[in-house]
């Protein structure tokens, strides 16, 4: 997959989870907009990968990418001091941050409440201060 791919997977995510929610289908809601944060996370690592050249210089670069932690693929995009300044100086973004990398891919194997779809919900994709708009900044 690409930078422009990962991006609108990431956009179509949303849109899927929003479906979900409405239709009260909290688990698999909860689940996809884990996903969309995953791809739009990998869409910052291609960003950082094409003007870094860092797979040139760290040969496991590519297999540390192989993950579905947040905070390993913030490492890999190398966002964690910009997302440390951004919470510092924004707390509701930290606050939806700690929703966010809550998150796990076993959630699939769980069933989810709507006040935890709508809470993940709420913490990507709210308007400015959500982790998919800061996210978006930086790929």
């Amino acid at each position: 997959m690409n930078k422009k791919e990962l991006k609108r997977l990431a956009n179509d995510r949303v849109e899927d989870a929003k479906i979900l929610l409405s239709n009260q289908r909290w688990g698999a809601s909860y689940y996809l907009l884990g996903y969309a944060v995953e791809t739009a996370l990998k869409a910052c690592i291609l960003k950082f990968v094409e003007e870094t050249g860092v797979i040139f210089s760290d040969k496991k670069f590519a297999e540390k990418c192989w993950t579905h932690k947040f905070d390993e693929l913030l490492k890999q995009a190398n966002l964690e001091p910009i997302l440390s300044r951004d919470i510092s100086a924004n707390p509701v973004l930290g606050s939806y941050w700690s929703i966010v990398v809550s998150w796990t891919e076993v959630c699939r194997y769980q069933q989810k409440e709507e006040t935890d779809a709508q809470s993940l919900y709420n913490a990507v994709t709210n308007d400015p201060d959500g982790v998919l708009p800061w996210i978006t900044r930086h790929w």
